[in-house]
């Protein structure tokens, strides 16, 4: 009971937007309104607690995700500071996994941006609830109904408004409360921490009653009893509307909305009161869902201290040295000495060590229950994505999706004698983010670095020199490309080899053809299922998804390729898997070069904001660099341009972006998908 009640009282919630929209400057004025730290960092004075990264400092954005736990009113909220910049989308997805809320902030300047985009479709996929935070309704061009009309037409998001603001711009003096019908202001010589209610001001009496009404009317229409109650013309309680969006968000059909200006500390308080009233509780969320890796079976496991322990591995991080594992707890007690099985590895582990981190600080505990995010040592193997469990109770959750690398450069050590230790650190750089990749190029001996795009990779060489005193040369960016096929083909090839003890044989017939785009590569058996075990069709899948990591043109991997199996030749009184893997793999690359192979790039969605009269210029360049247009969008002075461009042509972009508009365009670039290589 003690347990549940505990559980009832906790949120594991994160704050996620497009860069520069508040996210760190909002999570800082929480850190210091509830009392866990004394003063209140700022991000443009390299300052805020929880971009403790040298890098972050210097360069005023969250580039790792950070962890840290708050109290307020009785409750624990357990929060993640996410990255804002696209590169470091995999930060936000694996924080995502493992959250049971997430706060969205928008600037009520931009309104919705195209990274918020991104974020908030990814909280979806999780089936992460959200609230919504219109910040900076003090800036010049705040416009906080525009941004909710953007959540709508952008998002499909529902919006109910809690709040409206209380002036803009320079105007902006607090919020309106709906529900309460009263006026919020703070105290700007307490910085922030006093606030006091006032009554509405008369000019905005019939403004308020409208919104009033509206949010009453919004959430009846959420749940039948409320319903009958407003068409009957009966009052309801504030308790009633609470617990009827509190319902509402938790199953994603609202989302409350709320508004403020951080950096002025304003409207920060409400914000922490409705993450307590709105967003959901370990208890409130599905049971999480896995796999017994024994019996192939699903099971469930329910958020509770008496249930076997079941956490996932969300982050990696090392620390002078030592590996740091960052877990949520779903179910049971996880104590210091305890061994833990991982069921990808088939191993336990024991923890010699559990952290409640805050930022990079680190506070020892004994024990970690149901509902936590904390951080083990003592976990030499397991990796980001790992499920960690009871060995006699296993389960596997589902991983965690990476994005694959689109960029790479070439790096080497300044002196020679650095080689070793440059390999050394590259990998351990690569555990703590699984989109970065490291190869040596066995033509060249070259150490090719991928990434998710220039900032990526520039951070990581900078951290070569920050965290592993290591001076690299590094190579201009080169675009990591696919290749495909565009004609369907068959082929077959037959293995036989003889040796004293065994005879290998095996023939295998393939057929391979295009696929959609983004499907990658699809593998099918036309071969009758009592012909085949099991473990020779497992080999020829094997021998061609291993053969497909090495295409036939320039040796890039293979993608969007529907592999057919045909048929099969061998020795059933001596099948040979081994034999299969080796046809298989041989028999897809003759069909590939049958096919007509073609190479893909990389192609990037460039979103753009520039004012209405540098859009000629931005265009004509975007077409000059074989990119397609796909939208314009006028908004007040300034011009959204959405375009597809293809990465080799972008390199830079942003130095020549800034001489096209006098410094005053801005844009962000995701990965939309591959496309044949334009000529």
């Amino acid at each position: 009971m003690a347990g549940e009640k505990r559980l009832a009282r906790t949120r594991n919630i994160g704050f996620m937007a497009h860069i520069d929209a508040g996210k760190t400057t909002v999570t800082e004025r929480i850190l210091f309104y509830t009392k866990k730290t004394h003063r209140m960092g700022e991000v443009d004075d390299g300052t805020a607690t929880m971009d403790w990264m040298q890098q972050e400092q210097e360069r005023g954005i969250t580039i790792t995700s950070a962890v840290t736990a708050v109290e307020w009113k009785g409750n624990t909220i357990h929060i993640i500071d996410t990255p804002g910049h696209v590169d470091f989308t995999i930060e936000v997805e694996r924080s995502l996994r493992v959250l049971d809320g997430a706060i969205a902030i928008f600037s009520a300047v931009e309104g919705v941006e195209p990274q918020s985009e991104t974020v908030w479709h990814q909280a979806d996929k999780y089936r992460v609830p959200k609230l919504a935070f219109i910040n900076k309704m003090d800036r010049i061009g705040a416009d906080f109904h525009g941004t909710v009309k953007m959540m709508v037409d952008r998002l499909g998001a529902h919006p109910i408004l809690l709040q409206i603001p209380l002036g803009a711009e320079d105007k902006f003096m607090g919020v309106v409360d709906l529900m309460r019908s009263r006026g919020i202001i703070w105290n700007e010589q307490s910085l922030g921490t006093e606030y006091y209610e006032i009554p509405i001001p008369q000019e905005m009496d019939q403004e308020v009653s409208e919104y009033r009404s509206k949010l009453i009317e919004s959430i009846a229409e959420l749940e039948e009893p409320l319903t009958e109650k407003y068409l009957n013309g009966e009052g309801i309680s504030e308790a009633e509307l609470k617990g009827a969006l509190r319902k509402a968000t938790i199953s994603m059909r609202a989302v409350p909305v709320l508004c403020g200006a951080a950096l002025r500390n304003r409207g920060i308080q409400p914000l922490i009161d409705a993450i307590v009233d709105f967003l959901p509780s370990p208890l409130d969320i599905a049971s999480v869902e896995g796999t017994n890796p024994l019996t192939g079976e699903k099971e469930k496991r329910e958020a509770r201290d008496d249930a076997p322990v079941t956490a996932l591995a969300f982050k990696v991080m090392m620390d002078e040295g030592r590996k740091l594992v960052y877990i949520r707890i779903y179910s049971g007690v996880l104590r210091v000495g305890d061994e833990v099985y991982n069921p990808r590895l088939r191993k336990t582990e024991k923890v010699s060590r559990i952290f409640q981190m805050h930022a990079h600080q680190r506070t020892r505990v004994e024990e970690a229950r149901a509902g936590e995010i904390v951080a083990i040592m003592g976990l030499k193997e397991t990796t980001t994505g790992d499920t960690l469990c009871n060995k006699s109770h296993p389960i596997l959750l589902e991983p965690i999706d990476f994005y694959k690398p689109v960029m790479s450069i070439a790096v080497e050590p300044k002196t020679g004698r650095d080689q070793d230790k440059l390999i050394e650190s590259l990998q351990k750089l690569s555990e703590e983010d699984p989109t970065f990749h490291v190869k040596v190029d066995e033509d060249t001996g070259q150490t090719i670095l991928s990434g998710m795009g220039e900032l990526h990779l520039d951070v990581l060489v900078n951290r070569l020199l920050t965290d592993y005193h290591l001076e690299v040369n590094v190579g201009k960016p080169q675009v990591v490309y696919r290749e495909t096929v565009e004609k369907e083909s068959e082929a077959s090839f037959l293995f036989a080899k003889e040796t004293e003890e065994t005879k290998l044989f095996g023939e295998v017939f393939l057929r391979v053809s295009p696929n959609g785009r983004g499907k990658g590569i699809e593998f099918y058996s036309e071969v009758p299922g009592d012909t085949l075990s099991q473990d020779c069709l497992s080999s020829i899948e094997e021998g061609i998804r291993e053969s497909a990591t090495f295409g036939v043109i320039m040796g890039y991997p293979l993608t969007d390729v529907r592999v057919s199996l045909l048929r099969v030749n061998m020795d059933p009184n001596h099948p040979s898997p081994l034999a299969l893997k080796i046809a298989a793999s041989n028999a897809l690359k003759e069909a590939c070069r049958k096919a007509q192979p073609v190479l893909m790039e990389p192609m990037m969605e460039i979103n753009i904001i520039v004012p209405e009269e540098f859009m000629g210029e931005v265009v004509g360049d975007l077409k000059a660099r074989k990119s397609s247009v796909e939208a314009i969008t006028p908004k007040g002075k300034i011009i959204l341009i959405k375009a597809l461009s293809p990465l080799t042509r972008m390199f830079g972009y942003s130095t020549d972006l800034r001489s096209l508009t006098q410094g005053r365009g801005t844009f962000s670039m995701q990965f939309s998908r591959y496309d044949k290589v334009m000529t």
